[in-house]
């Protein structure tokens, strides 16, 4: 691809990769930064970079010079730039370690925020909930109540029949009085039917002087 390729506005430039790659995830290499951070922040390593100054600095001091590799006259210049590079990584990994905790300390609050919402979610449709269940209390019929109404049902329910009773018995009352009426008209006009008959009787058997007298 020319120069006038890279010039032209609608061709997409290409990326180049100005650093090699290195073949470890971001993921790894943040927990071994973690570990490495943790690890200085230990007793083992404060003890062990302790014997480890004094020992260098020990044998760079009492030992003959041709065995110092570090002697004390260059004041330990070769200690110096160990201790300064290991400070120069030892900053760095550190921040990352902060930084990964910081990521996971806010992932965290996320999902504290979360269940904090649920749960206030939750609270607020169990309160709903429970002040439902109380207005239904309210509506809902007590013992104490529904004794009453059967109370009340069972004296409408005997009054009803005491009407009924009585009503039979005025009905008896009435159908007794047509039928003693009924009995005493059919009496009567039997009484009359006897008379007429014989008076009829006893005007046939009358003599004819006796009729005149009469």
């Amino acid at each position: 691809m020319s120069k006038g390729d890279y010039d032209a506005l609608d061709v997409p430039r290409i990326k180049k990769r100005r650093l090699p790659s290195i073949g470890m995830s971001p993921e790894s290499f943040g927990k071994a930064s973690e570990s490495f951070a943790r690890f200085m922040g230990t007793p083992q390593f404060l003890i062990g970079m302790t014997v480890f100054c004094f020992v260098w600095l020990a044998w760079n001091t009492l030992m003959p010079e041709p065995l110092q590799f570090d002697p004390r006259a260059l004041n330990f210049t070769l200690l110096t730039l160990i201790l300064s590079l290991q400070a120069s990584y030892a900053a760095p990994l550190i921040l990352l370690a902060e930084n990964r905790s910081a990521d996971r300390d806010r992932v965290e609050f996320e999902n504290d925020r979360q269940r904090a919402e649920r749960n206030l979610a939750d609270t607020e449709y169990l309160t709903r909930e429970v002040a439902s269940l109380r207005i239904a209390m309210r509506e809902m019929a007590t013992r104490d109540f529904i004794r009453s109404e059967l109370r009340n049902l069972l004296e409408e329910m005997e009054e009803a029949r005491e009407a009924d009773r009585r009503a039979e018995h005025r009905e008896d009352l009435e159908t007794v009085k047509k039928v003693a009426v009924k009995k005493a008209v059919k009496k009567a006009q039997a009484t009359a039917e006897a008379t007429a008959l014989k008076a009829a009787r006893d005007a046939v058997q009358t003599p004819p002087e006796n009729r005149e007298d009469a």
